[in-house]
Formats: C-alpha cells, structure tokens, sequence
C-alpha cells in the first residue's frame, strides 16, 4: 500500500476557514487516496525539529517517501518566508522530508516581488514533475515565473459547485440570515452598515464565528442584541446551513461553504483573496466599499452560476495514480 502525505492546514489555525478547506481537499482527494495509507502534518506549525531531519529516522523516511505530498489550499505561500510566523511553517533546516510537494487549490499572500530565499525554499521544496493546482491567475502566474507547472483550478471548496447545485440554489431572499465579519480587517462604518442592513431586512439574523477574535469584534459594533450566536465549529455552521438561509459577509470560504449547501450567497469583498477568485469564478460578490447598495441586492433575485472548469480540475487529479 503507497503512503500519501497530506499537509494540513487546519492544525494550529485560528481561522476555521482553513477546517472548511480541508473538509473540501479531503473529500475531492478521496478517490485518488482511498487505496493509499493517508499520513498527515501540519503547515502552520514546523512539522519537524531540524535535528529529526539530520539525524534521518525511520518515521522521517516514512514522510519522506510518501508516494504523493499534498498541501491543501489555504493563503499559503508568501513573498518573504523569512517573516516571523510564515503560514508554511519550514526553513532550510527542516523541509527536506516534504520535498515534492503537491499544491490543492493554493492562493498567495500579498506582495508582488519575491526575496532570493523564498523563491530557492519554494524551489527545493515544491515538485517539479507535477502540475500545482492554484486557487487563482495571480498564484499561477507566480509559480509559473518561478519555472513550475500550473493549473488555475480554483479553491477545491470550489470543487463541487457544479452547474446542477448552482441551479438549486434559491434566487430570491430567505426570512434567516447568517453573516461573518473579520476582525483582522476592520471597517466600523461599513461593518455596521452591514449589521443594520441585515436586521432591517431579515426576520433572524446569525452570526458564525470563522475567527477567534471575530466574536469580540462583533461585540464592539451595535444593534446586536437580537443576533443568534453560532458556535465556532464547522459542524455548528453545517447545522445552520441545513435550515432555509441566505448568507452574506466578509468571509470568502463562509460564503463559498454555504453556497456547497445551496444557500444563496453575497460575499463582501475585502482582499485578494476574494475579489481574485472572483476574476475567474462569478462568485456573486460585492465590495465592501458598496455596501450602500447591498439592500437592493438582498431584495433582488441572484442567480448563483459560478464558472469552474472542470476539464482542468479533472487534468489536475488526472495525474495521480495509486
């Protein structure tokens, strides 16, 4: 039996996007790994001591020798890895066991020059045989450059928004909505905006903890009393998204979530990450700059038809064969 590796990147996350994301990778990975022992490390934390490395252990061969090693999704790579908690926690000392490694649906962080030490780390550590699949244009151009293969495939969150559920997605408004705000990116006056136009225009109004520091951040805004609190835990939010609701907010893979339970979906804009898929995927998004006119898009139909091209995801996990 071949041994797969996968990286994870929900272990030591503060954001329970990462657990939505690998929910995702897991199950689109599935087929090509039922017959594999699946092993599993963690990104944001170092998966190895440097000293494990040298001294070359049988487990650390175990790792190193993994038919396949996946990295699943998230906003992983950067332009600079020698920042003080990069979200792929290896250094030069420490990745060799993972060299190889396969990209899922990967997104790069801000910035647009990379230093000479990330792009040699990326080099050793990425493989070269295989073809990455990356969450949007701007990341494939950004392996591309640095001389690896690349497909745009789209988050694999994306992955099972096929034309046939996105026809089953309702158009018109529900009486329940569930919103997210994010607290590392905070704009008082919109974010209010967003509240006080959510209790204007739904009967009851949930608010899901993606982020640790989300709920305090909530706690800081008004017109809040009579919104339903939902536990920080995927399960929770998968509760909620099996009764009759919509959801809006800032959070890109809430919204992506909701929308794999055939919920319409209004995903505020706030960075890279969303308004980049958004180039590619139609995801019915709005800037958070013009959140004036998310009422009329609330009381407006919306149809969900997100644009995934399934021939390059299939090319993608064509690949692998165990």
């Amino acid at each position: 039996m071949d041994n797969v590796l996968l990286l994870d990147t929900s272990v030591g996350s503060l954001n329970k996007g990462d657990d939505i994301i690998m929910k995702c990778v897991r199950f689109q990975l599935s087929d090509k790994t039922k017959n594999a022992y699946v092993l599993t490390l963690p990104t944001h934390v170092s998966p190895f001591h440097w000293y494990q490395v040298a001294r070359g252990s049988s487990r650390v061969k175990i790792y190193s020798n993994a038919k396949y090693k996946f990295v699943g999704g998230s906003n992983l790579l950067t332009m600079d890895m020698l920042t003080h908690f990069p979200q792929w926690n290896i250094n030069l000392f420490n990745y060799g066991p993972l060299k190889g490694s396969i990209l899922v649906g990967v997104g790069a962080g801000k910035g647009t020059k990379i230093n000479r030490y990330t792009k040699m780390l990326y080099n050793k550590v990425l493989s070269h045989d295989n073809i990455h699949s990356v969450r949007d244009e701007r990341t494939k151009i950004f392996l591309e450059e640095m001389g690896f293969k690349a497909l745009n495939t789209g988050c694999a969150t994306l992955w099972s928004l096929t034309p046939e559920l996105c026809k089953e997605i309702p158009t018109k408004k529900s009486d329940s909505v569930i919103f997210t705000l994010t607290y590392h990116s905070k704009d008082y006056i919109n974010d209010q905006l967003l509240i006080d136009t959510l209790n204007r225009n739904y009967k009851s109004v949930y608010f899901w903890i993606q982020d640790s520091k989300d709920l305090k951040y909530l706690n800081t805004l008004s017109n809040i009393q009579n919104i339903n609190i939902v536990p920080p835990t995927v399960d929770e939010y998968e509760k909620i998204l099996n009764t009759d609701i919509d959801y809006i907010g800032t959070r890109l893979h809430g919204g992506i979530f909701a929308m794999r339970h055939k919920k319409r979906s209004i995903i505020i804009s706030i960075d890279e990450r969303a308004s980049g898929m958004n180039e590619t995927y139609n995801l019915n998004i709005i800037n958070r700059s013009e959140l004036s006119k998310l009422e009329k898009m609330i009381n407006s139909e919306i149809i969900t038809d997100v644009n995934v091209n399934f021939d390059l995801v299939d090319k993608w996990l064509n690949q692998f064969k165990i």
